[in-house]
């Protein structure tokens, strides 16, 4: 009995946490985000956050092709002149930014335009290294809206000044998992902060022209 009290207890505070999280990562970026290109403010340089091109299936990812579009759309219309693209790149067979920048330029965008930032492993890391790295303090980020809100709460703590363009959302179906897996992330963001979590790499600054 004092097993499953504890294990209930544990549970429980889990899941407060997970509500907390959530609403506040929410409510502090509420006025942050954006879905019309129109109305977006302008930012020199756009942070697009990377995901795998394909699924295990061998289809094409939809995040990955949404967000594509969406980097594509802001580039177009003015809002954006560069774009960072920050992924994993942390095996040979496998590059997130390159696979971007590729499909990036198939669709118009300068390869003078776009940089690279391999060592993305995690959002945190991704909008970490926009500042310390890009020396950039104002920036758009690029990604679905679940995600945009995580990244953009990162940015405020860090004292960075950013606001998010949402790609178009992926059907519950092939998205159920990944926006499962964010309510823990989420979590995971405040605990990052309250312990003073650093990326794992660093590196060389880069200038963004």
């Amino acid at each position: 009995k004092r097993l499953t009290r504890l294990i209930l207890i544990f549970l429980l505070l889990m899941l407060g946490l997970v509500i907390f999280a959530n609403v506040r990562i929410s409510s502090h970026t509420r006025e942050r985000v954006y879905s019309d290109v129109k109305t977006i403010p302008y930012n020199k340089t756009g942070l697009l956050l990377g995901t795998s091109k394909y699924l295990k299936s061998g289809q094409i990812n939809q995040f990955f092709e949404n967000r594509i579009v969406a980097a594509v759309e802001l580039y177009k219309a003015g809002k954006i002149k560069k774009i960072v693209i920050s992924g994993d790149n942390s095996r040979s067979d496998y590059n997130e930014p390159q696979d971007m920048k590729d499909e990036l330029m198939k669709r118009g965008v300068k390869a003078g335009d776009i940089y690279l930032d391999y060592a993305g492993f995690r959002t945190y890391d991704s909008v970490y290294r926009m500042s310390a790295i890009f020396g950039q303090q104002s920036f758009t980020i690029i990604s679905q809206e679940f995600h945009n809100r995580r990244a953009l709460y990162i940015a405020s703590s860090l004292g960075l000044d950013a606001v998010g363009y949402n790609a178009a959302e992926v059907s519950a179906y092939n998205s159920f998992k990944t926006k499962l897996r964010e309510k823990f992330a989420r979590v995971k963001v405040l605990l990052d902060f309250a312990f003073g979590k650093k990326p794992k790499f660093l590196g060389e600054k880069i200038q963004i022209d």
